[in-house]
């Protein structure tokens, strides 16, 4: 998996002109891109990684501010330019792969309320 972030103030995402996610509020912005061989566990470490990431104003991560994190799925992120004029997906997964955002780890990190953790840290 990769993944790039971006500290904002708002952010959206459109599809065919209708928003389908948005935070109102500074978080985090997050492209992840999925490759063939990423693992529902790998998404969970990510997630755990997002939420705890300081680098919110202040040095503060969303988990300790409550911050929301809108999660975007980003083939182009695997994108191979080492031939031609061309770029090669063919490391990104398919479009049939679940993304992270669709795992239950990445969506429960992307909506915590404030004070809560994803599932990836919470206590046993």
């Amino acid at each position: 998996m990769r993944a790039v972030v971006q500290r904002v103030s708002q952010a959206s995402v459109a599809v065919d002109g209708h928003v389908v996610g948005a935070i109102e509020e500074p978080g985090l912005l997050v492209l992840v891109g999925v490759t063939h061989d990423d693992t529902p566990e790998q998404a969970a470490r990510l997630a755990a990684k997002l939420w705890s990431l300081r680098i919110l104003d202040g040095e503060k991560s969303c988990s300790d501010i409550g911050a929301p994190l809108l999660v975007i799925s980003q083939f182009t992120l695997y994108a191979d330019l080492a031939k031609g004029r061309r770029p090669s997906w063919s490391a990104a997964a398919p479009g049939r792969w679940p993304s992270p955002s669709s795992m239950p780890s990445c969506t429960l990190c992307a909506t915590s309320a404030p004070g809560s953790r994803p599932a990836s840290s919470a206590p046993t």
